[in-house]
């Protein structure tokens, strides 16, 4: 009897079932033998190939077959072989390729292509990918000439502006989400179709923007939970880029998002515990995040419709957020004095402390002060780029900010100037005052507005002095500059509000001119002789903007909210102000660098 143990070791050898692949081989070996002995072995696709050629005739020829199989292994073994810097090598030299495709079109030189056009646009591109200021737009728009069209319904004050070009959201204190469609430049208005020349003049272009569609909310739904409106007013408006959604907040401490074509509700939010005050998408995505009263900023997803995450960390109401591309926003907390960087990815933050002291040589010698208010709140937030925002205070200064630093890198006091003294006979009962002792000093205007056009040195600022005021960031990224004032040449107003300083030295040589409480008291005279050439009337709440053509080539478009009353207040109204909105078209210049390019061009 035998067994597995039993059986001598030579049979106790499993045997293999016998394959097919060795008679190949011999055939093939025997068959190839000419080729030379030190070629790697062939892969498995190719050896079935030769053996269909052996099973043919023998006049049949690889040669057929081989050579584009030959190339693309070749291309394939190059592009395996290769190391990292070789790959970087080779994608650079495709993207300098692309580019000069690009630009050949336009029938410049070569060598102005490869030393100036494809320099900048490299260093753009590096710049944009790191999130860093890139572009020097403010001294290439002619700020000063820029055309303004007033446009309005029969609405309380306009709080807030958002844009998704050509479209413009505006929502005000009555409950009110209004659609507007801005005109296209008057060169696009009305294109010439036919190749005769027109017999009648042609038309004057049309500059009002034109109502699309109105949604109004009902204060008496407050109880209705079912109810997709506003009951309260709305403080917030923000514009997705891909132009699908529209999303409102509002003091009901609702968040609601609308179809943007339609202005129909897709979804009420009430995770928010008080009132919903500022709100900003996240570029190029649909993440959004809401500021809010509660001291909580919330991150939403819309793709989802979804609440994703709270974060905390506000000792005060939370009144103004911004983002950029990167997963971070940056936000201000009123009466805390706090602009916190949420990194949202990280789960941390950062928080920058404001409520510092302002330099006093900043000011003129002969103003008074007193009228240095100390910053009691934080109440807007823009940022530049992924390393530099601004604020805005209610003392009126604008303050400069680096991710390096806890501490404002610049401070600009009273950016709008002060209000004007009160008359001796308001600030006291007495028949006869002294107004050197019974006046009080003015008080600056606060920073009701702030704006930058995302990775530029191009700011935005306003108040209720009645003018949209431009800053330009310096060359060395360590202080604003002012740049002009929207719509108004520099020679009706100077740059220099109700003759303070604010940090820059003035044009003009008002020196010996008698000065109360640190305003020229000669120039209220004349400003109240001569009506300025045009005024913003009412406080500016919010701005928007964005750049027409590529890359800003055929300017600037500044939509300006306005209001009677301050945004989230009443404590104050102005006499003779207009609810609605101001649409300012900045036009483009020419730089001495694109001016020496424009033969070229022709």
């Amino acid at each position: 009897m035998s067994s597995f143990f039993t059986i001598p070791g030579a049979q106790k050898k499993r045997k293999r079932a016998p394959t097919t692949e060795a008679p190949k081989k011999r055939f093939a070996t025997s068959k190839s033998s000419s080729r030379p002995p030190s070629k790697p072995a062939p892969a498995p696709k190719k050896a079935v190939e030769r053996d269909e050629s052996i099973s043919g005739s023998d006049s049949e020829s690889d040669d057929a077959i081989e050579p584009p199989e030959a190339s693309e292994s070749e291309s394939e073994s190059e592009n395996e072989g290769e190391t990292a810097a070789e790959r970087r090598l080779r994608l650079a030299e495709r993207y300098l390729e692309n580019v000069r495709q690009e630009v050949d079109e336009t029938g410049f030189d070569a060598e102005d292509i490869d030393r100036d056009i494809i320099a900048e646009r490299l260093q753009q591109d590096v710049a944009e990918t790191k999130g860093r200021v890139y572009r020097k737009v403010v001294s290439e728009l002619a700020v000063d000439q820029a055309s303004h069209t007033l446009f309005r319904c029969n609405t309380h004050s306009t709080t807030s502006v958002s844009i998704c070009a050509p479209y413009v959201y505006t929502v005000t204190k009555d409950r009110c989400l209004v659609k507007w469609k801005l005109q296209d430049l008057p060169a696009n208005q009305f294109p010439q179709t036919t190749k005769k020349k027109p017999k009648k003049p042609p038309a004057p272009p049309r500059r009002q923007p034109t109502k699309v569609a109105m949604v109004k909310g009902n204060h008496n739904k407050a109880k209705d939970r079912s109810y997709q409106g506003h009951v309260a007013d709305i403080l917030c408006v923000a514009a997705s880029q891909d132009g699908k959604f529209v999303v409102t907040g509002g003091a009901d401490k609702r968040l609601i998002v609308w179809d943007a074509k339609s202005l129909k509700p897709q979804r009420v939010f009430t995770h928010h515990r008080d009132a919903v005050t500022g709100l900003a998408f996240r570029r190029g995505t649909n993440q959004l995040y809401s500021a809010s009263k509660d001291r909580t900023v919330k991150v939403w997803s819309l793709d989802e419709l979804a609440y994703v995450e709270t974060l905390f960390g506000h000792q005060d109401e939370v009144v103004d957020i911004d983002a950029l591309a990167q997963e971070r926003c940056v936000s201000v907390g009123a009466r805390d004095r706090t602009a916190r960087l949420w990194k949202v990815v990280e789960e941390t933050q950062l928080v920058f402390r404001g409520g510092s002291g302002i330099d006093k040589r900043q000011l003129r010698p002969d103003a008074d002060p007193r009228s240095l208010a100390h910053e009691g709140s934080m109440d807007r937030v823009a940022m530049l780029d992924d390393e530099l925002f601004v604020t805005g205070s209610d003392n009126g200064s604008l303050a400069l900010w680096s991710l390096a630093k806890k501490k404002p890198l610049f401070i600009l006091p009273q950016a709008h100037g002060l209000e004007d003294p009160l008359p001796p006979a308001e600030a006291s009962a007495e028949q006869a005052p002294d107004p050197k002792k019974v006046v009080p000093p003015p008080q600056p205007r606060w920073i009701t507005a702030l704006r930058t056009l995302p990775y530029s040195d191009l700011v935005l600022s306003g108040s209720w002095d009645g003018y949209v005021r431009v800053w330009r960031l310096s060359d060395d990224k360590r202080k604003l500059e002012p740049a002009g004032i929207l719509g108004t040449p520099s020679s009706s107003v100077g740059a220099v509000p109700n003759g303070i300083s604010n940090g820059v030295s003035a044009d003009d040589d008002s020196g010996d001119e008698e000065m109360a409480n640190g305003v020229d008291e000669s120039s209220r005279s004349s400003r109240k002789g001569t009506t300025p050439p045009w005024l913003v009337k009412g406080i500016v709440n919010d701005i928007a903007l964005f750049e027409r053509g590529d890359r800003g080539k055929d300017g600037l478009c500044v939509v300006v909210g306005v209001g009677k009353d301050l945004r989230l207040g009443r404590w104050m109204k102005v006499k003779g102000g207009k609810n609605g909105a101001v649409v300012f078209e900045v036009p483009r210049v020419k730089t001495p660098e694109k001016e020496a390019l424009a033969p070229a061009e022709d």
